[in-house]
């Protein structure tokens, strides 16, 4: 691509954490959130998360046909139910409780869309990371709702909260974790064309899916 242009990309989603991962690699981006219905029968937390970050990535690539577009989706799995985002503090004091000092599985979905109706190319993938709980208390949980943070995340918690700080042990991905695996995105950017480099993040250096010649 040297010599061209830099592609448009779009991030089709709001989420600050997302928007600070995706600059880690870079890019110039624009945001246009795709505000689709994730309400789902799935029970498999792959296909859930994989579906939807492409149904983002299309219902966006329709406005922005000319750009390459990405679309994320995260799914918290414990005991074969999926957490979604909690409605409200009863929902998210439930989620944080039963997480609580146990292991369960985050899958982040990535999807990359470029070209129009008539000559789009879609690429989707997944990041799967084992992620374990510490032993928080009653009284840190309602410290947590009471900030507001539980309800726009999948689970109702953030890993990286640093005074909630959740989580005792990541083995996987942090940044799927957060919302967006940045290696997978990587690598699904440069099949369709887009050139990035390496992650501007300390703990992606460590990361078990960083590709071995990275």
């Amino acid at each position: 691509m040297s010599g061209e242009p830099a592609p448009r990309i779009v991030l089709a989603s709001g989420s600050p954490r997302r928007r600070e991962l995706l600059a880690a690699l870079g890019v110039t981006y624009e945001v246009d959130p795709a505000d689709v219905d994730e309400t789902t029968d799935e029970p498999d937390p792959v296909r859930v998360a994989e579906d939807l970050a492409l149904l983002k990535a299309r219902t966006v690539s329709t406005r922005h046909p000319d750009a390459v577009v990405i679309g994320s989706d995260t799914v918290v799995a414990l005991d074969g139910a999926l957490l979604g985002k909690p409605a409200n503090a009863d929902e998210a004091r439930a989620m944080l409780r039963s997480l609580r000092g146990r292991a369960h599985e985050v899958v982040t979905g990535v999807a990359v869309i470029t070209g129009g109706d008539a000559a789009r190319t879609e690429h989707v993938t997944h990041s799967s990371t084992a992620v374990t709980m510490r032993e928080y208390t009653d009284e840190e949980v309602e410290a947590f709702i009471a900030t507001g943070s539980p309800f726009d995340k999948a689970g109702g918690y953030a890993s990286q909260d640093p005074v909630f700080a959740p989580t005792a042990r990541i083995e996987g991905c942090p940044c799927g974790v957060v919302g967006l695996p940045l290696w997978a995105l990587g690598a699904l950017l440069a099949d369709a064309g887009v050139e990035v480099g390496p992650p501007a993040l300390e703990r992606c250096g460590g990361c078990l899916e960083r590709p071995n010649d990275r």
